[in-house]
């Protein structure tokens, strides 16, 4: 990319914002931040500001929405940025980037108000599915929502429903309810030892009533206007996940290289960097994920290149993505289990960088679109057998 500079990049003669190195800059913010992230089971108020402030959980919308509609590679650059600095404030920029790319444009002809402020934050949850009643000119909604990672810094929620008149379904495809805050309770439920500063909290909603203009399109329901928007849903679900993972994993490796240079384990004279055991792990680990990440670079960069041109990418190269997503996902656990075997009891001590990381970068391979099973299903695909998964199957 041409006349780079540190805040800003050319690109065909135009100027616009290098987000990836605006990340890079919030990184001691994030890090500040990290602890009582870890305490408090939430993102804090002034990350989620900056990340607001930055665009950052914009970057995937389309521009009439206010986004910068990064391109793929940039969006997995900014993501791991972050989560190098924080695994559970980058699952949180994460989300934000996918909820903003995936249903913001449903926004557009409904209600565009909601988000004309570049501050306003979106939560979601695709975890549970409730009824939607008809009543008057709008809707009736309640129930309960897992997963809504970003809730507590959120002034947006979007419930997964289904449409209906009385006892009749009025059509077999999901939308999304949107809520302002006031309107929501956060259901105090994320308590877990892994991404804990995620707040990935149940949302929950009592017999709420939604005008009809603030039903929307679900994810993957609007129309295909930008390249972005043709990539195959189940790639953009997955390769946002993996780097989330790369980020943590890379994040173990700067707290291996900086321990090493500076324990001493007992009964020896040597620091940890002198045992050859310590030598063979950070290679052993650099050489994992950085071939797993620039595997998923490259099958990234040709998907985005196919939907440039205007075509639509295959069902093989759509399972193939799902297979590197997936291992990069594992790559990202075996970097660090590399790194933590070779840091002694350093690596279980609770307050060492090492400690967290290892229980962070776990939780993102249990996640539905880059967990191991699809490995499996992708595999029909390559044998010529139909995908079972609608993660891999989706265009």
């Amino acid at each position: 990319m041409p006349n780079a500079s540190r805040q800003r990049v050319t690109l065909f003669g135009v100027t616009a914002p290098n987000h990836i190195q605006t990340t890079e800059r919030l990184a001691p913010l994030i890090r500040r931040h990290a602890d009582e992230a870890e305490r408090i089971r939430h993102l804090p108020n002034p990350v989620a500001r900056a990340f607001a402030q930055n665009g950052l959980y914009r970057l995937a919308g389309t521009e009439d929405i206010h986004g910068a509609d990064a391109d793929p590679m940039t969006q997995i650059g900014v993501i791991e940025a972050a989560s190098r600095a924080d695994g559970s404030a980058g699952w949180n920029l994460m989300i934000g980037i996918e909820t903003f790319g995936l249903i913001g444009p449903g926004f557009k002809d409904r209600c565009p108000e909601l988000i004309a402020d570049p501050m306003t934050i979106m939560a979601s949850s695709t975890a549970a599915v409730h009824r939607a009643q008809r009543h008057g000119d709008g809707w009736r909604v309640a129930g309960q929502w897992q997963f809504a990672s970003g809730i507590h810094n959120a002034q947006l929620f979007g419930a997964t429903v289904r449409l209906y008149d009385g006892d009749e379904l009025l059509d077999e495809g999901n939308r999304y309810a949107v809520v302002p805050e006031g309107e929501f309770e956060i259901v105090d439920t994320w308590h877990v030892a892994g991404l804990r500063g995620s707040g990935s909290h149940d949302v929950r909603l009592d017999d709420v009533y939604v005008p009809d203009s603030r039903i929307i399109a679900p994810i993957g329901g609007n129309e295909a206007t930008t390249p972005q928007l043709r990539l195959p849903l189940g790639n953009r679900l997955a390769y946002n996940k993996a780097a989330v993972a790369i980020g943590i994993a890379r994040a173990g490796i700067d707290a291996f290289v900086e321990l090493a240079t500076t324990k001493q384990p007992r009964f020896t004279t040597r620091t940890v960097r002198d045992r050859p055991f310590a030598q063979r792990a950070i290679a052993l680990a650099e050489a994992r994920l950085t071939g797993a990440r620039a595997a998923l670079m490259d099958l990234t960069s040709a998907s985005w290149e196919t939907v440039v041109r205007g075509d639509e990418v295959s069902p093989r190269d759509r399972a193939m993505f799902h297979i590197v997503a997936s291992d990069t996902a594992r790559a990202a656990v075996e970097t660090v289990d590399i790194l933590c075997e070779a840091a002694g009891t350093s690596a279980n001590r609770i307050g060492d960088p090492l400690e967290r990381i290892s229980r962070d970068v776990r939780v993102v391979r249990q996640h539905a679109t880059v967990a191991p099973h699809l490995m499996e299903d992708a595999g029909r695909t390559l044998l010529g057998l139909e995908s079972e998964s609608y993660v891999v199957r989706s265009r």
